[in-house]
């Protein structure tokens, strides 16, 4: 079995292990597991995760999981990996930093790395350095040779030849100060819209929550803003997302949810308010928690030509489907493999580097 074989097999049995501890959490797994087995630890992981990053809950954690796990499989690597000429890549290390907003954030570039036949150098979140190692190490112990192409650092990344580097829009000035001139790619921030129709059956709103709430909206592929036309009828929308209610009862969401609302009522802000989410007429794309921006559209061809000029801003476009590169509702957080974040192909820049 040839080196990229072995890599792929690595992260088929990694997606076994997700697999496997889901069913174990979730009390239906047959296997029996004594106090030293690597899911006892895998449990202890996610409470210290979640005990440094409020926003990590269990709950999240293990969606991610699984999320991961209908991927991992020999099947999907193969076929994201057939059209690359893998053979071609000359081995470089490759600095990756991380975001913290969102569970295994950043796993997707570590595959690309690894995968490509290369090695990553990675400074993690300091919000987020619980979980990404721990997975790392269980993928080493499928695959010896895969030991030293890892490696975590909390200093000054050296030693490398090219960087992938997910910030916000300040970090992201800093990265490209400091990174500009090697080869990389640098994220900003990016956030998703949805455009409803007011045409939208119940299951449609409900399934528009999951990509609203999933992950408290931090990840850029939470939907952050709605295109109403005139007129709408926001009840509709507020009784279709009404079974998320109980997120209020994260005391970390209620926070920013209560601060949030003392701040435009202060403000004299006209919001609409259905006890958990409010919703804020504002042209913007980026939306705090626990608030929802909406805008009003008057034409398709006006709206179509306001997502082309905001392209760069936008990560996932929500709707009954009209286009090929739209997203369906209640689908932003299920990614394929080829869905590279900013659309930029972080394979093919590995393999062109």
């Amino acid at each position: 079995m040839g080196d990229q074989q072995l890599r792929i097999q690595a992260f088929v049995k990694l997606g076994e292990l997700f697999r496997e501890f889901c069913e174990y959490d979730n009390g239906k797994s047959e296997k029996a597991w004594d106090s030293n087995s690597r899911f006892e630890e895998f449990d202890r992981k996610l409470a210290l995760a979640e005990a440094k990053n409020g926003w990590f809950t269990r709950e999240n954690v293990l969606f991610s999981l699984k999320r991961w796990t209908e991927l991992l499989n020999q099947d999907s690597l193969e076929g994201w990996l057939a059209p690359y000429d893998i053979s071609s890549n000359k081995e470089k290390a490759v600095a990756m930093i991380t975001a913290g907003n969102i569970p295994l954030v950043g796993f997707h570039d570590l595959m690309c790395i690894l995968l490509t036949g290369n090695k990553a150098q990675i400074k993690l979140s300091s919000n987020a350095n619980v979980l990404m190692p721990f997975v790392v190490d269980q993928l080493l112990s499928f695959e010896t040779s895969l030991e030293g192409k890892v490696k975590f650092t909390e200093g000054k990344l050296d030693d490398f030849e090219a960087v992938i580097a997910t910030g916000s829009n300040n970090t992201a000035r800093y990265f490209e100060y400091y990174f500009g001139n090697q080869p990389n790619i640098i994220r900003k921030n990016r956030n998703s819209v949805a455009i409803l129709s007011g045409n939208e059956e119940p299951k449609q709103l409900s399934d528009l929550g999951e990509d609203i709430f999933r992950y408290y909206g931090l990840g850029c592929r939470s939907v952050s803003k709605l295109f109403v036309p005139r007129n709408y009828d926001f009840d509709h929308f507020f009784q279709g997302i009404f079974q998320y209610s109980d997120i209020i009862d994260g005391q970390k969401y209620a926070n920013n949810y209560d601060y949030n609302k003392a701040v435009y009522l202060m403000s004299e802000f006209s919001i609409l308010d259905n006890g958990f989410l409010m919703l804020k007429e504002d042209q913007g794309y980026s939306s705090p928690i626990a608030t929802l921006f909406y805008e009003y559209y008057d034409s398709s061809s006006e709206l179509e030509d306001r997502l082309e000029s905001d392209k760069d801003q936008l990560q996932c476009v929500v709707r009954d489907s009209l286009h090929d590169s739209d997203v369906p509702f209640g689908r932003t957080q299920h990614p394929k493999l080829d869905d590279y974040a900013d659309g930029v192909d972080t394979v093919e820049f590995l393999l062109k580097t």
